[in-house]
């Protein structure tokens, strides 16, 4: 008997202990009930198959539970863990979020295995330990073997389908609801409810608008429908929407910064002259010599010509391509001195002057300002679809384990199922948009065909598209300013995390996983085009830290600076009309107040679109702002200084735009950092 002690003894201390902490997601329903099995795997072996399983409930919200796996022998240097779910006992399946797996191994080492993501029904996923590797650091054939197979995995599910010709391949998914359980929204019962027409029109109190389809009778019925659900900078839209000066500020910090450059030489199809513009030119001065200071800017809206139009409500609609002519005075002030609304000037189709009476002018300003949201609803839309891109290619071409993988996935998240919703909700042949713009699905797809065919590398990097459109000394653009500093700190920051792993040119070149994923976008995101710019490979480091910076920018800054100003310029339906159902006048004293009523969208068009700007500005439920990593993919020490030294650059930044905009009439709020969403999922 004591001899079988003994042994006993002597088999339990030949034992390897591991401690396994598991963490549970913080987020609503991230807990689950299942059974949760997890197998340890190692050079020198595995552990069985263990069951996690305490005293009362496992996987609550937020919970750390620690479990020991024993094995009769180390298992070495640890490679994978594997995780299983399955039903417990006759209880419906719920899904479970798995945060992180902590395994302190009997030689006193702690590894983590992030994990972020949902397990679903009968599931097994391996995760690999968050050492980031590059395919030419694995060392363990099991590891190559386990990337191969991951990327294998991806390239099936994640397959590239043609959303429209001529546009950014889209993710092969028909719906939001089919989005793949580790891409989907934490809260998709919530999202799809609320991401729809009638809940947002309940929000700005416009339900029984939305029925209504007829003409507004006046301008006061407009603001009866308005003024509940106005904001700060909504209110200030109403009370200056026909100054010519808040035109001009608009182009600069309104939802669709991306028009304006400086004029150096008038088009050739635009009719006007030096004489016709003297009276609206400070005194003593021409248009020639007010070119040649960089005084004279343009919005040309060319892209716009012989585009389809559609019938609402019984009644066609109509759109015109504008130039429109803009002179920074002395005071800085940016005012529009001459608006023609064909592209080809002639007899039907005036030049429209300040000087004109009052209606005419402010119905010329009318079909600007209905061209430009048609223009900023192609910019919003087609830059999300390259954000798809983005996502759909890096899960194609880059392993978990990857660095560059590490380094965007924060940044891709919801993404593919954002997109999915605003497809089919807003952008589809029957989504709310295409119904409430003068162009409709048909003209929608076309103008974003011309705008991916305009659309380069440069005008996608800010410093670049800032310097290309003449605009690095106008004053008063606050866009500028604040996505010059972001970009940089985006920069700065990008620039840490790539030297960190990639220590010269050579290691990006051989980084073969690496230049599949910029081919992949190249091919699927922009068609192949090279007269885009777009690199089809990375020679140097400094490529890859431009191309990452302008990938994080797109899809956080740039998609908030576009984003989320819609409701505050065009919930004040006559400043920012989707659709006008006049042509344009072809000749000048034509326009009373009649004609003015008469070309603005009916009522349930005003508030169909009204909704859809609603939708597209409110902040998301669970928004994860720039700078901010709650799950760490990376775990290791010198990254975490990095995203540190990231976030205090941004909090410092958010200090001195608060401090700024107390000063000013309209505060430009949608570039401080707390308001920028890490990616793509509002």
């Amino acid at each position: 008997m004591l001899n079988n002690r003994i042994s006993i003894l002597i088999f339990r201390a030949m034992d390897a202990v591991y401690e396994v902490e598991v963490t549970t997601g913080s987020m609503a329903h991230a807990g689950t009930f299942d059974n949760i099995f997890i197998t340890l795997i190692g050079i020198e072996g595995e552990s069985e198959r263990n069951k996690l399983d305490t005293y009362g409930r496992d996987f609550n919200i937020g919970m750390k539970v620690t479990y020991k796996v024993t094995t009769r022998l180390s298992l070495g240097t640890l490679l994978l863990v594997r995780l299983e779910k399955d039903n417990f006992l006759f209880l419906p399946e719920n899904d479970w979020f798995c945060s992180l797996v902590n395994i302190k191994t009997p030689e006193k080492d702690v590894i983590s295995f992030p994990c972020y993501r949902w397990m679903t029904k009968r599931e097994v996923i391996e995760l690999r330990e968050a050492k980031a590797t590059k395919i030419y650091e694995e060392q363990y054939p099991q590891l190559k073997e386990h990337r191969q197979n991951e990327l294998k995995l991806n390239k099936e599910v994640y397959r590239w389908t043609v959303f429209k010709a001529g546009l950014p391949q889209q993710a092969v998914f028909q719906d939001p609801l089919s989005v793949p359980s580790v891409v989907r929204f934490s809260f998709t019962k919530d999202i799809d409810s609320a991401f729809n027409r009638s809940t947002a029109l309940r929000e700005i109190k416009m339900k029984k608008l939305a029925k209504k389809a007829d003409q507004w009778p006046a301008i006061k019925h407009m603001k009866r429908a308005f003024w509940p659900s106005k904001t700060t900078i909504s209110k200030y839209v109403y009370l200056h929407w026909k100054d010519d000066d808040f035109l001009g500020y608009q182009l600069l910090n309104g939802p669709n910064p991306l028009m304006l450059h400086r004029c150096s030489e008038l088009p050739l199809n635009f009719a006007v002259s030096d004489d016709m513009l003297l009276p609206f030119l400070e005194s003593g001065t021409s248009l020639n010599v007010e070119m040649k200071q960089g005084n004279i800017f343009l919005c040309d809206y060319k892209r716009l010509a012989d585009l389809p139009t559609q019938v609402i409500n019984g009644k066609q609609q109509f759109v015109t391509a504008p130039l429109c002519l803009l002179y920074k005075n002395q005071e800085g002030k940016l005012l529009p001195i001459a608006i023609q609304l064909q592209q080809e000037a002639s007899e039907h189709s005036p030049v429209f002057l300040p000087s004109d009476s009052e209606l005419d002018w402010l119905t010329a300003k009318l079909y600007v300002r209905n061209a430009d949201c048609l223009e900023h609803q192609a910019a919003l839309h087609l830059r999300s679809l390259l954000a798809e891109t983005f996502t759909l290619s890096l899960l194609r071409n880059l392993p978990t384990v990857h660095p560059i993988h590490k380094l965007l996935v924060p940044h891709i998240r919801y993404t593919l199922q954002m997109n999915s919703l605003v497809r089919h909700r807003l952008i589809g042949p029957d989504g709310v948009l295409s119904q409430c713009t003068s162009i409709g699905h048909e003209g929608m797809m076309a103008l974003m065909r011309k705008a991916l065919s305009d659309l380069t590398y440069s005008s996608l990097c800010l410093p670049e598209d800032i310097s290309g459109r003449q605009l690095d000394s106008l004053p008063n653009f606050f866009y500028r300013d604040d996505g010059l500093r972001v970009w940089a700190f985006i920069n700065d920051f990008v620039r840490s995390v790539v030297e960190f792993f990639y220590q010269n040119d050579s290691d990006v070149q051989k980084d073969t996983e690496l230049q599949d994923w910029i081919n992949d976008i190249f091919i699927h995101g922009f068609l192949e085009q090279s007269s885009s710019g777009i690199p089809q490979s990375f020679s140097t480091v400094e490529e890859l830290i431009k191309f990452l910076t302008m990938m994080i920018f797109t899809v956080s800054a740039q998609h908030a600076a576009l984003r989320a100003g819609q409701f505050d310029y065009g919930s004040w339906f006559p400043n920012t009309p989707g659709s006008l159902k006049s042509p344009p006048p072809a000749c000048k004293g034509s326009s009373d107040k009649n004609t003015v009523l008469q070309a603005l969208p009916d009522i349930n068009t005003s508030a169909n679109l009204a909704s859809v700007f609603w939708l597209l500005s409110k902040p998301s439920a669970d928004l994860v702002p720039l700078g901010q990593y709650p799950e760490d993919y990376f775990c290791q020490t010198a990254v975490r200084k990095m995203m540190r030294d990231f976030q205090a650059e941004l909090a410092f930044f958010s200090e001195y735009v608060e401090d700024r905009n107390a000063d000013l009439l309209v505060p430009y709020k949608y570039m401080t950092p707390e308001n920028i969403c890490n990616s793509v999922s509002v």
